[in-house]
């Protein structure tokens, strides 16, 4: 189990951690993305199987009630996110550490389930109207919905503390050299 290593990754929506992620698997070896499950819509731009496992809320309710996930969480009314305990084996079969883009709460409820194992990382905006011009930007969520992203970032703001490591996004190459950095150290210990 102690070769078997997590690298947490999370923050608030528009934060920039799926964009860090996806730069620090292309240069670090041996570290592979978890892919979560979901019950939300399924953007247009992403895939199924390679973004998330997509399911409705009936069958997700099932895998949860068949004890399929390591951690989950109802992040808003029947949307659920969980990241499958099959992905984790998947993973650590081919001899790679798993690196996870995932919400606050459940970044927070792997490390407690992993503890030394986990290396949690928090990605934090530069500021929470920074924040809310990134998800304006994107032009992919209603009027709503941001302000329901903003609401729960402000909440989830205050979590930062309960990370091993936190890295402000004000500048993006700074911030994927110091998660870089902090992995590299996690992964020699």
């Amino acid at each position: 189990m102690s070769n078997n290593k997590l690298i947490i990754f999370s923050a608030p929506s528009g934060a920039g951690k799926t964009t860090i992620v996806h730069q620090l698997l292309e240069i670090i070896p041996n570290i592979e993305f978890s892919i979560s499950a979901t019950s939300r819509e399924k953007r247009v731009t992403e895939i199924h199987g390679e973004d998330y496992y997509f399911m409705s809320a009936d069958r997700f309710k099932a895998a949860i009630e068949n004890d399929e996930f390591v951690e989950w969480e109802e992040v808003y009314q029947n949307q659920f996110y969980g990241t499958l305990k099959t992905e984790l084996k998947r993973i650590w079969n081919k001899g790679n550490h798993i690196i996870f883009d995932i919400d606050v709460q459940g970044g927070l409820n792997l490390k407690k389930e992993y503890g030394s194992n986990a290396l949690a990382v928090f990605i934090q905006p530069p500021s929470v109207s920074a924040l809310e011009e990134r998800l304006r930007k994107r032009k992919t969520e209603s009027e709503e919905k941001i302000k329901q992203r903003i609401t729960k970032a402000q909440v989830e703001l205050n979590c930062a503390q309960d990370f091993d490591v936190i890295i402000v996004n004000d500048d993006l190459q700074t911030a994927v050299q110091e998660a870089k950095t902090a992995i590299e150290q996690f992964l020699k210990a």
